[in-house]
């Protein structure tokens, strides 16, 4: 559950954010609450920067809190630089530091017109049995796990599947239309699209893990996207993940330019 439960995580709440559509060194902060049921269990913060030059870096910080302090301490943070175009964001670079108790591990993925050309682990892991790895196919056409749920505001945001890369794991999120649900926060009030999400793992996980193969089963994981007060993109707001212990929700408690 650690690893998988890492990067749905992490993708998820990085997500949350929304992105202007025109560059003049914009600076957008979000903050998300995030529980197991009514358990609450990390909190995060992200701080998006636009320049003048379309380019733009996302950073964010990720700790756990609550009773999740009492059994593991969780960090991460993670950057995303890249450059705007066509009203998309595309990643050139994708790192995350991630550490739970002693234990940390670093991420860096490079990205050059939608395909990864190098990933380094460290310290590098060394693949258990039954490992998938992930082939020079799946390297192709990918989006990192911050941009790949930043749409512009024309999108058909839930008939869409996603090819996400975290650094070592190669998934598809699958999008379907579900509803429209009222939705409010600090700096947002009004309808959000609710998206259906099923989870495809494709490469890089060891075959035959339960909290992957739980998941990938499940029917219930949702995102719901808004769009960006005085912007033309959506994002999510919202994040329900079903787990073998419950359901794991991440709610946008600030959207809004700091």
């Amino acid at each position: 559950m650690v690893h998988l439960g890492k990067r749905i995580f992490v993708l998820s709440i990085a997500a949350l954010m929304s992105v202007p559509a025109t560059a003049s060194e914009i600076r957008h902060r979000t903050e998300y609450k995030v529980a197991l049921g009514i358990l609450p269990i990390a909190r995060a913060a992200f701080v998006t920067q636009i320049e003048d030059d379309h380019s733009y870096q996302v950073s964010g910080d990720i700790s756990s809190a609550g009773l999740a302090d009492l059994v593991t301490k969780i960090a991460a943070k993670t950057t995303v630089t890249g450059v705007i175009r066509d009203d998309r964001l595309q990643a050139q670079r994708y790192y995350l530091y991630y550490k739970s108790g002693k234990r940390a591990r670093t991420y860096e993925v490079r990205y050059r017109n939608g395909n990864i050309v190098s990933t380094t682990v460290r310290p590098e892991r060394r693949p258990p049995k039954n490992w998938i790895d992930v082939k020079p196919g799946d390297m192709r056409s990918v989006l990192d796990p911050i941009s790949g749920l930043i749409f512009p505001g024309d999108a058909k945001l839930c008939s869409q599947r996603l090819p996400i890369y975290d650094g070592e794991m190669r998934m598809d999120l699958v999008l379907s239309p579900k509803r429209s649900e009222d939705f409010t926060t600090n700096g947002f009030s009004g309808k959000a699209t609710v998206c259906g999400v099923r989870f495809v793992p494709r490469s890089g996980y060891r075959k035959g893990r339960k909290d992957i193969d739980y998941l990938s089963r499940s029917g219930a994981m949702e995102i719901w996207f808004a769009k960006a007060q005085a912007a033309n993109v959506y994002a999510p707001v919202y994040v329900r993940i079903p787990t073998q212990y419950g359901m794991v929700t991440i709610t946008a408690v600030k959207y809004g330019v700091s």
